[in-house]
């Protein structure tokens, strides 16, 4: 599953990582051909927040989907 999203501040960094840190699969964050592990909070505080991000789950956890909604972009 991807999803399309959009961190805008160090506290929306934050609080993505934790919620990613919960599920029990891997979980990635990414553009153009950068790929990051969404449970590192450096490796996405290194990343341009200005661009649009697809997150990538590697299984299915509904409370994160819902996490998830709320940096989701149209």
């Amino acid at each position: 599953m991807s999803k399309k999203i959009r961190l805008n501040a160090t506290e929306d960094v934050k609080e993505f990582v934790k919620a990613a840190s919960k599920c029990d699969f891997d979980v990635d964050i990414s553009y153009n051909r950068i790929l990051i592990d969404a449970k590192s909070i450096l490796g996405i505080l290194s990343m341009d927040l200005s661009r649009v991000l697809t997150v990538t789950c590697h299984g299915e956890d509904h409370e994160f989907d819902r996490f998830l909604q709320k940096y989701a972009v149209a």
